[in-house]
């Protein structure tokens, strides 16, 4: 069974990532908080997924261990854009 509900747990851990990077990215370099403060924005069951980030490329990683990563990258005049999906 577990094999069977692995293509729902892998996107739901990529829409989390996608969705974790995007709202750190914007609350920490377009709204100045710190990044430990930007969990506040989560939604509810979003435990699972960590952040991390790199002022120098002013982007904010989230991460769902083991299954999915997705950077977000402050672009000025765009606001905070996710890399590309890949698979």
């Amino acid at each position: 069974m577990i094999v069977l509900a692995w293509p729902r747990v892998e996107g739901y851990a990529m829409t989390g990532s996608a969705y974790g990077a995007r709202v750190a990215c914007s609350c920490r370099f377009v709204g100045g908080r710190p990044l430990g403060d930007c969990r506040k924005d989560f939604e509810p069951g979003m435990d699972l997924i960590t952040l991390s980030e790199d002022t120098a490329a002013r982007s904010v990683t989230a991460r769902f261990p083991m299954v999915a990563r997705q950077t977000a990258t402050y672009r000025e005049g765009w606001g905070c854009v996710l890399e590309p999906w890949s698979r």
